[in-house]
């Protein structure tokens, strides 16, 4: 099996659906040797912000020397960028070598006539092998979708849970109420582990301290009111806080956004917890470069200055309110164009209202993905905004069109899937 077959092997997994539940992974995961059982793990969940969170946690553990695995998803444009140690992809011909082992045992486990496991099933079977036999240090593993059914919660006992911002998204899964949500999140805290939990509203931190309680799991809440922010900008910040009574002066990150500050403070206790609770060796040297050198694409991404190009991963209610006051803040002084592409099982509305009031030209697109919103529709539903509009289903063509319709002293914003933003990175690569 090489790279490409390895691609369409996995890809073709995805008519198998998203079956929530942990019955498949765990009997592939036995016939491959239970190898997610061979990593200390930093578990994060959320629905916001895990991604650019589990990036700076990675990014300390490497800086201290450790080799740290890193399991993300989706990826921006290359199907690799998921499963990385130390920053490194995983290489083309070890993926093919696993995948070609995880297909045997799935040919072994439908031959005794269980459930062929689905797409992020395999994924997930490939990183946890993959880790293992490189024998990372420690993994930095995201939950996919949810927490308590999602294939990687597998893992019995990780170091840290973390939670990062709950909010409504996948409410056809997980629930359409926040505390349903955060129930299903919370499930990835296991018997006597250590849990760290971005502040959030009460009906979140409720859910979440009774199943602490249950599964005797101490719950430390980061503490934003001791942050100071010196300066933010487009290009990084710089801030000062307190983690536990601990203070860590003028750190710098290159993550832009205010949420990226409270995203790099969870990462911080994540990191305290370690040293505290475990006493793993990190250098306050270490979290400080980590944290510099933590990047994490598609989340705020300057891809060029003239006009000045962002993408942006925000693709829920919550996602666009991060957006919406990142552009208040640090682009109130550009006349925007907003590059746009949405899934139809969003609040579509819901992102356009917070979105759209605050940028002066709109060119509608569609993701690369089978529940993409037909770029009509979508255009449709902005009509009452009265924007200057215009329609592109092809994504290159997306991306000539709004550059072509803003100036040099302008800002085209790319956002709403990050199904479409990789394209869009690609392709604005391409211009140069």
């Amino acid at each position: 099996m090489n790279y490409q077959e390895a691609l369409d092997f996995i890809h073709g997994t995805y008519k198998f659906g998203s079956k929530l539940g942990l019955e498949n992974i765990n009997y592939l995961l036995q016939l491959l040797g239970n190898p997610h059982e061979k990593v200390k793990v930093i578990h994060v969940a959320g629905t916001n912000g895990k991604g650019s969170t589990s990036s700076m946690i990675h990014s300390i553990l490497k800086e201290e020397g450790y080799k740290v695995g890193l399991y993300t998803s989706p990826y921006l444009e290359t199907f690799t960028e998921r499963i990385q140690i130390n920053g490194v992809n995983i290489p083309e011909e070890r993926l093919a070598e696993i995948t070609n082992l995880v297909k045997e045992k799935i040919q072994q486990m439908v031959a005794e006539g269980k459930n062929h496991p689905t797409e992020f099933e395999v994924v997930t079977a490939i990183g946890f092998y993959y880790f293992a036999t490189e024998a990372v240090d420690y993994l930095v593993l995201e939950v996919g979708l949810g927490g308590r059914l999602d294939a990687t919660n597998v893992v019995g006992n990780p170091l840290v849970s973390a939670i990062t911002p709950i909010g409504f998204d996948h409410m056809q899964f997980l629930g359409n109420t926040l505390d349903k949500i955060a129930a299903e999140k919370g499930g990835i805290i296991k018997e006597n582990s250590q849990v760290i939990l971005y502040p959030q509203g009460e009906e979140v931190v409720k859910v979440i301290r009774e199943i602490c309680d249950e599964k005797n799991s101490p719950m430390s809440m980061v503490d934003f009111g001791d942050i100071e922010i010196h300066s933010t900008s487009i290009e990084g910040q710089k801030y000062s806080t307190k983690i536990f009574g601990k203070e860590f002066k003028n750190v710098e990150i290159h993550m832009a956004g205010i949420h990226q500050i409270y995203n790099s403070t969870t990462a911080l206790a994540v990191v305290e917890t370690l040293r505290r609770k475990y006493g793993v060796k990190i250098s306050d040297e270490s979290i400080y470069r980590g944290l510099k050198a933590a990047r994490w694409p598609g989340r705020l991404e300057v891809l060029r200055k003239n006009p000045l190009t962002i993408i942006d991963g925000a693709h829920n209610t919550h996602g666009a309110e991060a957006l919406k006051k990142s552009m208040e803040t640090l682009l109130q002084d550009y006349p925007i164009t907003l590059l746009i592409g949405m899934l139809a099982d969003k609040d579509v509305e819901g992102y356009l209202e917070l979105i759209i009031p605050h940028v002066e030209k709109v060119v509608v697109t569609e993701p690369d993905n089978p529940r993409a919103m037909k770029a009509e529709e979508l255009a449709e539903k902005m009509i009452q905004y009265n924007k200057d509009i215009h329609i592109e289903s092809s994504i290159p063509e997306a991306v000539k069109k709004a550059m072509e319709i803003t100036e040099d002293a302008g800002a085209v914003v790319c956002a709403g899937s990050l199904y479409m933003i990789g394209e869009v990175r690609k392709n604005v690569r391409l211009l140069d």
